[in-house]
């Protein structure tokens, strides 16, 4: 009653009135506070952000609203497009889940997780009977399947514990046995909620036995659900003769201990919420969480997790469902085309590769059978014949394939998949009007316990999947060995992440065939350095074809060390035809995806020595392998001279990345190149660093740096200019919009943190600080986490330079530099604070945007390009100059 009076009140005070630029911040802050009872909304919802120098109305960062305000009485159809400009320019993982565009007497919604928007409207004097549908931006959005699924795996992990109490040792076996004993548990609790058993009948079963005997109680009973009918003893209790026979191999074993069931365990056993039915939960989900509760490897972790349905589809839909939905939709009334359509549906094959608790095998079934009912419903509506429903449904679980290491997810997805099966019986007895058998059990997926990459894989239709996420470097010497045995001893192997025999594997599988496949992945097999060794056997050798692509995003799953994994889908076949790359909510349809996901011919950038373009040579810093004795801080530094005044000519500033960005803290290193021995052979503190330098390499294994202890007075590798150079910090964080650069002069030593241009002028500071530049570099650079890895072998020497007439030239050089006049006006500021995407100022903003702007000219690039198309361009011109 206080939302809805807080409605009404925000009603009358707004209706009627409402000027954005004097009223739009006092109008949210009320509807917030009025009617959500928002605290600390200072803190709740941001006015005016500043983004790459544009100016967003509102966000609320929590809930990942963004809110574009207008006048009342002003043209909204232009806001919807502004609003998701500024929303193109926001990180990956600050991306607006809702947009909300208002001119004070309307709101319209637009959920940014469907692929074409379309906006809900309420109108402000509607506020009082639909506020409700504004809680999403003060909550977040819990669909009720998960809500459900979420609480079924509370009640099993309490049924878990209650178990784990009874055994008195805590054993593998003992832990395999309470897993074993979980999964049979909960299909009967799902077949008492749902019909398959008689209401009520397996509780009313187990509560009816005495204490002393309800673990034999158990066991009588999983013999007789795993026992035929016509072979059942005929002095069966009654009570057990009434449960019918399951079969599907889930009360097979006779090998699982089962403990004391206690009046306790019972208790625990059967509670639920009110309202709760086990008939309810979304297999999928259900199936993640259930192995995410149990399973041994996984309980460790924090929490529950699960991959969202939403993340399943991004794979699916576009992999064969939305091409499926569209022929059913092409069927219209037609018998024999659906009919047609049905033997098709019924006789796909799937297969998950690394099918985990089974939750993209369970949602394509789900989705298969949800069409076959749409084909049944229209069957029926042309005078089906009643012979045709004795055996409507086609579509059946033993089309799904599965490989899986873990035994017990294996257990989890078979179970998985049956009580898909039943809820979609449930659902087709219901549209034909006719009782279905449910059991036994009459079909089984076919889920092997097993590592894929030793097994031969089931020749099917499509294969998709989420095969494990470990880089190249995470790896253990075995996976190693297994991915090597896959894709063969080529160039950079070691450089692939462990996804990439997947990769190739499904490559060798589609060969001669229609099959398709889809895979996530992390984004890291699209960047750097591995790209060129992971694809070039798939596109040369297996002739694969990049069928559509979601660029990176954040993906959730199941696995604690599974969340949040920056990550790509790449969907790919030996067959062309259309494509698309999906960015954000946004879908392109595009001539070709390359490994980049870029629309640009398949080129792969590899690593070079030199420059494709005529330009000064980019080198690593300087590299002192000493163990920190070359080094000193500010103390070392005033202390040395303090002592050794003659020093001072043999310590210079020392700049690192960290310290090139943020101006601290500033370091110093003993620089003694080309310096005579006499000048510092008393200095006793320098003597002391170079024996401890001697030494510490010594004691290296690498024979150059063996060999370097001859020199301990040199740094292991030396690049240092003699001129003006241009310095890059290696590592650069992903929210800024341009890597900072800089000028430095010869006598700072810049050390192997960063790469450096000697001989390099304001021209090529202007291009190395464009956007043009920046786009190949977000594309090809290699990712330390997302952070920028920059390197002169993959970024700069494959990048193609324009050729500016004398004119542009001058220009280039007059905005490049103006950057570094507007950064001078902020002596107190780092780099990193001036280049902060919510802190650069707008004057260096402005600087920056008038040196795109000649640098695009100067490539003849069309100022309204985006940078995906940039990156096409850039790529085509170097396929032409390396060609």
């Amino acid at each position: 009653m206080k939302q809805k009076n807080g409605a009404k009140n925000f009603v009358e005070r707004w209706k009627d009135h409402g000027y954005e630029k004097g009223e739009m911040q006092l109008f949210w802050i009320e509807l917030l506070q009025n009617i959500f009872d928002v605290k600390n909304i200072s803190e709740f919802i941001k006015f005016e952000q500043q983004i790459n120098g544009k100016f967003i109305d509102a966000r609320i960062p929590s809930t990942n609203v963004l809110i574009e305000q207008k006048s009342i009485d002003k043209n909204l159809k232009k806001a919807y497009q502004q609003a998701k400009n500024y929303d193109n320019e926001l990180p990956y993982d600050k991306k607006s889940r809702w947009i909300v565009i208002s001119d004070f007497q309307q709101f319209q919604i637009y959920d940014m997780n469907q692929l074409k928007p379309q906006p809900k409207i309420i109108f402000l004097s509607e506020l009082p009977k639909r506020y409700d549908e504004l809680r999403f931006l003060v909550e977040h959005e819990v669909p009720p399947e998960i809500e459900i699924s979420l609480t079924a795996c509370k009640i099993v992990k309490n049924i878990y514990e209650i178990l784990k109490k009874s055994y008195k040792i805590d054993s593998k076996e003992n832990l395999n046995s309470i897993n074993k004993l979980c999964v049979r548990l909960v299909f009967c609790l799902y077949a008492d909620d749902a019909g398959i058993f008689q209401k009520n009948q397996f509780r009313d079963y187990l509560n009816g036995i005495d204490e002393k005997y309800a673990r034999q109680g158990l066991i009588e009973l999983f013999r007789v659900l795993n026992t035929p009918l016509d072979e059942r003893d005929d002095e069966l209790d009654e009570i057990l003769s009434e449960f019918p026979f399951v079969n599907g191999g889930l009360f097979a074993e006779d090998d699982i201990k089962i403990p004391k069931i206690t009046s306790e365990t019972k208790y625990y056993i059967f509670a639920k919420p009110d309202g709760f039915s086990w008939s309810t939960i979304s297999p999928p989900i259900f199936g993640a969480l259930f192995e995410s509760t149990l399973n041994p490897e996984i309980r460790q972790g924090k929490g529950m997790h699960y991959t969202t349905i939403e993340n399943i589809h991004k794979v699916i839909d576009l992999l064969f469902l939305n091409d499926l939905k569209a022929e059913f939709e092409n069927c219209g009334n037609n018998r024999r085309k659906l009919k047609a359509l049905q033997e098709k549906l019924s006789s796909l094959k799937f297969l998950d590769p690394a099918c985990g608790s089974g939750n993209f095998l369970t949602e394509t079934y789900l989705s298969l059978r949800r069409i076959e009912n749409e084909i049944l419903k229209k069957l029926l509506g042309e005078q089906i014949k009643l012979g045709d429903l004795d055996n409507p449904i086609k579509v059946s679980i033993n089309q799904f394939y599965g490989i899986e290491i873990n035994d017990f997810a294996v257990s989890v997805a078979r179970t998985a998949l049956w009580i898909s099966e039943l809820q979609m019986m449930q659902e087709t007895a219901e549209i034909i009007h006719k009782d279905l058998d449910f059991l036994p059990l009459k079909t089984s997926a076919t889920i092997i316990e097993g590592n894929a990459l030793k097994i031969e894989w089931e020749k099917v239709d499509y294969i998709m999947g989420n095969p494990p996420f470990i880089g190249a470097s995470m790896m253990t010497k075995e996976q190693k060995s297994e991915a090597v045995a896959i894709f063969g001893k080529i160039k950079l192997s070691n450089s692939i992440d462990y996804v990439g025999a997947w990769y190739h594997k499904a490559a060798q599988m589609i060969q001669n065939t229609n099959t398709k496949a889809a895979f996530v992945s992390t984004n890291s097999i699209t960047q750097g350095e591995q790209v060129a060794p992971l694809w070039k056997k798939l596109l040369s050798e297996y002739k694969i074809i990049i069928n559509f692509a979601y660029k990176t995003f954040k993906w959730y799953s199941e696995a604690v060390e599974k969340a949040q994994v920056h990550c790509v889908i790449i969907g790919f076949s030996t067959q062309n035809g259309n494509k698309y790359i999906i960015d954000g909510n946004e879908m392109t349809s595009v001539e070709n995806i390359n490994p980049y996901l870029v629309n640009a011919p398949n080129i792969l950038i590899e690593s070079r020595s030199n420059p494709v373009s005529e330009v000064p040579k980019m080198l690593l810093g300087n590299k002192p392998t000493d163990d920190g004795n070359f080094i000193l801080d500010e103390k070392d530094y005033s202390d040395m001279i303090k002592k050794y005044p003659d020093s001072i000519k043999l310590l210079h500033k020392y700049v690192g990345a960290r310290d090139f960005l943020n101006n601290k803290p500033i370091r110093y290193c003993i620089w003694l190149k080309d310096i005579e021995p006499s000048e510092y052979y008393n200095n006793k503190e320098i003597m002391r660093r170079l024996d401890n330098i001697k030494q510490f390499r010594l004691k290296s294994t690498a024979e150059p740096t063996i060999k370097s202890s001859e020199t301990p007075y040199l740094f292991f590798f030396i690049s240092q200019p003699t001129t003006n150079y241009i310095i890059i910090p290696s590592t650069s964080s992903e929210r800024r919009k341009y890597i900072p650069i800089g000028f430095l002069t010869p006598d700072v030593i810049a050390n192997n943190s960063t790469t450096i241009i000697p001989n390099a002028n304001l021209y090529h500071f202007s291009v190395l600080s464009s956007i043009v530049h920046m786009a190949w570099t977000r594309v090809v650079c290699g990712r330390l986490e997302m952070r920028y890895r920059y390197s002169g072998g993959v970024v700069y020497n494959n990048f193609v330079w324009c050729s500016p007439s004398e004119n542009q030239r001058k220009k280039i050089e007059q905005t490049a530099q103006n950057i570094l006049d507007v950064r001078a006006k902020f002596p107190n500021s780092s780099l990193a604070v001036l280049y902060d995407e919510n802190t650069m100022p707008l004057e260096l903003r402005k600087a920056h945007q008038a040196n795109d702007k000649e640098v695009m000219k100067a490539y003849n690039f069309d100022l309204s390009m985006t940078e995906a198309e940039i990156v096409g361009e850039l790529m085509k011109m170097y396929q032409k100059l390396t060609s």
